[in-house]
C-alpha cells in the first residue's frame, strides 16, 4: 500500500441523472478490476445495500471503494470511487463527495440524453474544478442507434468536448469499461498535498456501527492520518483519539495510517454523531492546519412534517427509531411537539418528498413502528407586528391573526428539461401552482430547458408527479432554494362540530382557499365515519366560515312500533331522539382515521 507513490492515486466519482446507470458502471468498475468477484455479483447494483435502494433502484447514501488497477503503461495504479446519488433529494450528499474528488464521470443515457439533474450535478462538478470524462451510456439498446449522434451533439455543447473524448459504453453489457479506466488514468490528476504537512482530511460521510461508534469517512488533503493519535474536530471543538485507521474495499480494510491524498476511514470511540459534522475539518490536536477545507454547505430540511406514533404508548420507542435514523442520516431533524388530535409526536423535516417517504419506510421496516404522518408543511418566515421575525414549520403555531405583518414563503429556482412536444403542458402546470417564467432556451430541436421560479409550498404536494404525468415521464426537474417573498398567505382551519382540528390545518395561498376548504370538507365527508350523532365538517378562515359539510347521523326507527293512532304521539318519540342526539353532540367525540389526514395530500 505504501509503496505506491501519490502520483499513481486517483479519486474520482460517477455523476448523472437518476435512473442513467452509474451504480451498473460502478458494479462493472469494481468487476473489471477485480474488486468483486463474479460470484459475489450474483446481487445487482453491489454498492446499493440498503434494501429499499435495491427495490426503488436509486441511489440514496454514497459509497466510497478503493479498486486497483493495472494500467497499459504497465504501472499499478490506486482509484478511488465514489458513488453518488443521483435524485434531486440528496444532492447534498453529491456536493461532499464532489468535495473529496478530483475528477468526474459524466454519465449521460444515450436514449434520453441530458437531464435536468445531470446538468446540475455538473456545475456542481465545475465549481470544485474537476476534470470531466464524459461517457454516453445504454449504446447496446436498440433505440440508441437513433438518438446516439444528436446526444453526442448535445453532450459537445454542455461541456465542450470532441467527439474523440466521449465513451461510447454499455455499463449492463460490460463494452468500453476499459476505455473508461484508461480516460481515469490518463486524465484526471493526481491528487497534491505533503505528506509532511500539518494534518488536514475532510470529513464527506459518517455511518453509526452499533459496536465501535461513529465510523467517519475521510479524505485526506494534507499531512497523515495514524492511529492512537489526538484529533482535534474544527466545527465542533471535540477531540477524541484515533483507534482504527484504513481504507475502504467491499469491506473495511486496516492500514493503521493515511496519506495526503488518500481517502478511507477513522474510528476513535465516538457514541455521538453530531460531534461529527459532515464537511468539518480535522487535524491533529497538537499540530492543527491553518483554516478548515471550504466548499461545503450546511444541509438545510425543506419539508415538515408530524410523525406521530399509531400508539400512544410507543412514544419513547418512536424517539429512539429516529435517533438512530438521524446517525445514518443527518439531513433528518426533529423535535418533539402535541397535537389535540394526534397526542404526542415529533415535528421532522426533511430536504424532500422523496426523503420523507424514504424515512417513513424505513422506520416502517428497520424499526418496526406504525406511524400517522401529517401533510408535508413548508418553513414560513412570520414578520410579527412588534418587528419580530419568526420561522414557522407548523400551521398550529402560527401567530394569531393580528399579531401577523406579513407572512414570506420559501421560493425556489426550479429547472424543467423536456422534449418540445410538451411545452404547453408544463406552462399550464406552473402556471396554476402560481409559478414565474424566468426564461426558457432551445438546447436542440427537439429539447427545451425552461427556468422557473416556483412557491416550494406548491410543489411538495404532488408537481412531480404531475410533471411526469403531463410529459409522458420524459420531463426531468431540479431546483435549489432561492429566496423568502411576501405572499397573501392565510391559515386554514378543519373543524369538526365546532373544534379545530390541529392536524388538518394548513397554511395556503388566499387565491387557492375556498376551493381547497371546499375539496377538503367534500373529501373528510367520505372519510370520516357515520356517528349516532350529526357531524358538521367546516373549513374556516379565522372567525369566517368558507366551505361546509355535514355526516348524516345513524338512525334507529324510534316510530317502528307506532301503527296508527295519534301524529303526537310519533312527534313525542321524534323530538325526544331528537333530544338525545343533541346530547351526544355535545359530549360524543369523533374518531378521525389515518386516511383523513391523508386526505390533504390527494384533494386534486
Amino acid at each position: 500500500m505504501n509503496h505506491i507513490p501519490l502520483s499513481r492515486f486517483r479519486n474520482f466519482c460517477i455523476i448523472a441523472h437518476i435512473d442513467h446507470g452509474k451504480s451498473t458502471l460502478a458494479d462493472r468498475l469494481l468487476e473489471y478490476t477485480g474488486r468483486v468477484t463474479a460470484r459475489e455479483m450474483v446481487n445487482n447494483q453491489i454498492l446499493d445495500s440498503n434494501p429499499l435502494e435495491q427495490e426503488r433502484g436509486i441511489t440514496i447514501k454514497l459509497h466510497a471503494i478503493q479498486m486497483n488497477y493495472k494500467a497499459q503503461d504497465g504501472e499499478e495504479y490506486i482509484l478511488n470511487l465514489i458513488d453518488t446519488p443521483g435524485h434531486v433529494d440528496f444532492t447534498y450528499e453529491v456536493s461532499r463527495s464532489l468535495v473529496a474528488c478530483e475528477g468526474a464521470l459524466l454519465v449521460v443515457d444515450a436514449t434520453q440524453g441530458i437531464e435536468a439533474q445531470t446538468i446540475s450535478n455538473l456545475y456542481l462538478a465545475l465549481g470544485n474544478d474537476l476534470e470531466i470524462i464524459p461517457i454516453l451510456n445504454k449504446i447496446d439498446l436498440p433505440s440508441a442507434q437513433t438518438t446516439m449522434e444528436d446526444v453526442k451533439g448535445q453532450i459537445k455543447e454542455l461541456i465542450g468536448s470532441t467527439d474523440d473524448e466521449i465513451i461510447p459504453a454499455s455499463a449492463k453489457q460490460g463494452i468500453g469499461i476499459k476505455n473508461i479506466l484508461e480516460a481515469i488514468v490518463t486524465k484526471i490528476p493526481a491528487p497534491k498535498g505533503d505528506p509532511n504537512a500539518p494534518l488536514k482530511a475532510l470529513i464527506y460521510d459518517s455511518v453509526f456501527d452499533s459496536y465501535r461508534g461513529v465510523i467517519v469517512n475521510v479524505r485526506v488533503f494534507e499531512g497523515t492520518l495514524r492511529e492512537n493519535e489526538k484529533i482535534y474536530f474544527m466545527m465542533t471543538g471535540k477531540v477524541y483519539e484515533t483507534e482504527e485507521v484504513g481504507i475502504l474495499y467491499m469491506s473495511r480494510q486496516r492500514t493503521k495510517m493515511l496519506q495526503a491524498g488518500n481517502v478511507g476511514y477513522l474510528t476513535a470511540s465516538i457514541r455521538d454523531l453530531h460531534d461529527t459534522k459532515v464537511g468539518d475539518t480535522v487535524t491533529y490536536d497538537k499540530n492543527r492546519c491553518g483554516e478548515v477545507i471550504a466548499g461545503f454547505q450546511v444541509v438545510k430540511p425543506m419539508v415538515f412534517s408530524g410523525i406521530y406514533p399509531a400508539d400512544a404508548d410507543d412514544f419513547e420507542d418512536l424517539r429512539e427509531s429516529l435517533s438512530k435514523l438521524v446517525l445514518n442520516d443527518a439531513a433528518i431533524t426533529f423535535e418533539p411537539e402535541s397535537s389535540n388530535a394526534l397526542g404526542f409526536g415529533f415535528r421532522c423535516g426533511f430536504l424532500g418528498l422523496l426523503h420523507m417517504e424514504i424515512v417513513q419506510e424505513r422506520l416502517d421496516r428497520e424499526f418496526n413502528q406504525t406511524i400517522v404522518t401529517t401533510v408535508p408543511n413548508v418553513r414560513y418566515r412570520v414578520l410579527k407586528t412588534n418587528g419580530d421575525v419568526v420561522f414557522v414549520d407548523n400551521p398550529a403555531e402560527l401567530p394569531k391573526l393580528v399579531e401577523i405583518e406579513e407572512i414570506q414563503e420559501p421560493f425556489i429556482k426550479a429547472q424543467t428539461l423536456t422534449p418540445h412536444e410538451f411545452v404547453g403542458n408544463i406552462m399550464k402546470l406552473c402556471m396554476d401552482r402560481r409559478g414565474v417564467l424566468v426564461n426558457q432556451t432551445y438546447l436542440s430541436q427537439t429539447r427545451v430547458d425552461i427556468h422557473w421560479e416556483l412557491p416550494l409550498a406548491e410543489v411538495v404536494f404532488d408537481f412531480y408527479d404531475k410533471l411526469k404525468s403531463t410529459s409522458k415521464g420524459y420531463a426531468s426537474l431540479d431546483y435549489e432554494f432561492y429566496e423568502y417573498r411576501k405572499g397573501d398567505l392565510v391559515k386554514l382551519d378543519i373543524l369538526l362540530n365546532g373544534d379545530p382540528v390541529d392536524a388538518l390545518s394548513s397554511i395556503v395561498h388566499r387565491s387557492k382557499s375556498y376551493e381547497w376548504g371546499r375539496k377538503l370538507c367534500e373529501k373528510l365527508k367520505d372519510l370520516i365515519p357515520r356517528q349516532m350523532f350529526e357531524v358538521v365538517i367546516q373549513a374556516s378562515i379565522g372567525a369566517k366560515v368558507i366551505a361546509r359539510s355535514t355526516v348524516k347521523p345513524l338512525r334507529k326507527n324510534v316510530t317502528a312500533k307506532c301503527y296508527g293512532g295519534d301524529i303526537s304521539r310519533k312527534r313525542k318519540l321524534l323530538e325526544k331522539q331528537k333530544e338525545g342526539k343533541k346530547r351526544m353532540k355535545q359530549v360524543g367525540s369523533i374518531e378521525i382515521p389515518q386516511e383523513a389526514f391523508l386526505a390533504v395530500l390527494s384533494i386534486d
